[in-house]
């Protein structure tokens, strides 16, 4: 039987993508591999399997870790992107009409596989980015910290299906841009 709490998602918009290294969003936190994904809210399926997976996972923290009961205030992993953030601050343009998650993994307990549409390993660390579109696979799981009690996703394996428009960075221009074409008047002969 299939673990409810495991979900492969339909293609999502992947942002704050750190797959090939880990990475720490604040100084003194630890490195994790990460993903938010921004799954379009017309993709009711993956919504539906999502929503179990949470639920499964509250019912294993009411019996593994909450002291048999699920807690009333319960961190959820999942935010509406037409909302605003928990700091009360509104979610970026590009997640409007979308779903907003972040899986993510410890890089002792696991290196994430990414994997192209036709699930060939990713070598080449440039075509992974903030903007690309791919599938995701995570397991929720119930979690206690600092007190706060909630439900997690824990980060699997990964396919990107498409390029997509990179997200963040601002307007950095491209070397061509930046420098112009080479001219080759020996100007700079003398610093190689």
């Amino acid at each position: 039987m299939a673990d409810v709490k495991n979900v492969t998602t339909g293609e999502v918009r992947m942002s704050f993508v750190h797959l090939t290294k880990p990475y720490a969003y604040e100084q003194g936190q630890d490195e994790v591999y990460s993903v938010t994904c921004l799954l379009p809210k017309s993709d009711v399926a993956t919504k539906q399997r999502i929503d179990a997976a949470i639920e499964a996972a509250k019912q294993k923290g009411k019996d593994d870790k909450w002291g048999g009961v699920i807690p009333p205030i319960c961190t959820d992993p999942i935010h509406d992107g037409d909302g605003v953030k928990a700091d009360g601050t509104p979610f970026g343009p590009e997640c409007k009409g979308c779903w907003v998650f972040t899986a993510k993994c410890k890089p002792e307990n696991y290196k994430p596989e990414v994997v192209d549409a036709y699930n060939n390993p990713i070598i080449n660390g440039s075509e992974i980015y903030s903007g690309m579109y791919g599938r995701v696979n995570f397991t929720a799981f119930p979690y206690i910290y600092t007190g706060k009690k909630g439900v997690g996703f824990s980060l699997g394996p990964v396919q990107k299906t498409r390029d997509g428009e990179v997200l963040g960075g601002g307007n950095t221009p491209t070397a061509a841009a930046a420098f112009g074409a080479p001219a080759d008047n020996g100007q700079f002969s003398g610093l190689l």
